[in-house]
């Protein structure tokens, strides 16, 4: 019935709310040299951490992955046919006054990656966008941090989180960027993340977001707020943390990584798709870890498309 959760064994889609970007990926192998011209391989590619999660919990294995994004009108159709080749199914809101949001990526030598952002599109989802009848059918709601950053798209956030912890549906948020986050200030960020059962943050994000230094005490302290959190600690795994503690740490998957650029998003997408399929924390952090060790040994933050 419209409205309501699945019933029985049927897990339901995911939704992610979040954005939808397009990367220019520069890896580059030496220094960039200041004021003259540094070698790279430049890429254009279809990108963003909402958009990624997505592909990525489709190539897990989730059988119906639904994005919310919005795009400007100069690179929608590329974006949405990018998606649907992946096999999601975008809810792409076009906007005629923003561009499409785009990140200059500089991958270096050892695959660390460092964003240029200009955000566009992105920040101007609005609550206006969002309808309850896009929850229909779902059983897990994501939400990218981004939005989190502008007074607009946060309007989106709480409407989305508010109509599914209405339903029941649980909601997890990617914080997505410690820079925004030092910008925003990061109460700030954890209030308007209350109500959120599955905390998804980098092992530097949930440093900021407790001022705690060490990775492990800071995900015991967030899971004090938060019911469920896993920290992303890139090579190291993932550790797991629940009513104050660590529960586990969840080892890594080698991998030759050539650029980090979307790991957190495979993991996360990973993570969520088998959780809809039934894995526990624990289990379903493994396979977000090998999904981000696949992700950094190809350019970009998608998955190979066949």
């Amino acid at each position: 019935m419209s409205g309501e959760r699945p019933a029985g064994g049927d897990a339901g889609a995911l939704l992610i709310v979040g954005d939808v970007v397009t990367d220019v990926v520069a890896r580059h192998r030496t220094p960039l040299a200041h004021g003259t011209d540094t070698a790279a391989e430049i890429r254009t590619l279809p990108g963003g951490a909402g958009a990624n999660a997505a592909c990525w919990a489709v190539s897990t294995g989730c059988a119906d992955v639904r994005l919310l994004g919005r795009v400007g009108a100069d690179a929608a159709g590329w974006h949405e046919e990018r998606l649907r080749a992946a096999g999601v199914r975008p809810h792409l809101v076009v906007d005629d006054d923003a561009a499409t949001a785009t990140v200059v990526s500089l991958v270096d030598a050892s695959a660390e990656r460092t964003f240029l952002t200009d955000s566009g599109a992105v920040l101007r989802l609005s609550a206006a966008d969002w309808s309850d009848s896009l929850l229909d059918g779902v059983g897990r709601l994501h939400i990218s941090g981004y939005l989190f950053f502008a007074a607009i798209s946060r309007h989106v956030v709480r409407a989305a989180m508010d109509s599914a912890l209405g339903r029941g549906v649980p909601v997890s948020v990617d914080p997505a960027s410690t820079g925004f986050i030092a910008h925003l200030g990061a109460e700030v960020f954890l209030a308007a993340a209350d109500g959120v059962q599955v905390l998804l943050p980098n092992a530097d994000e949930a440093r900021l977001l407790t001022g705690v230094p060490d990775a492990e005490k800071a995900a015991a302290e967030l899971s004090r707020r938060f019911p469920l959190v896993v920290v992303t600690l890139g090579p190291d795994g993932a550790l797991v943390a629940a009513d104050g503690a660590v529960t586990a740490h969840v080892p890594p998957v080698p991998a030759r990584a050539v650029d980090s650029t979307g790991a957190g998003d495979a993991f996360n997408g990973a993570f969520l798709a088998a959780l809809l399929a039934g894995a526990d924390p624990v289990a379903a952090a493994a396979v977000g870890c090998r999904a981000g060790a696949l992700a950094v040994a190809v350019p970009g933050g998608r998955p190979p498309v066949p």
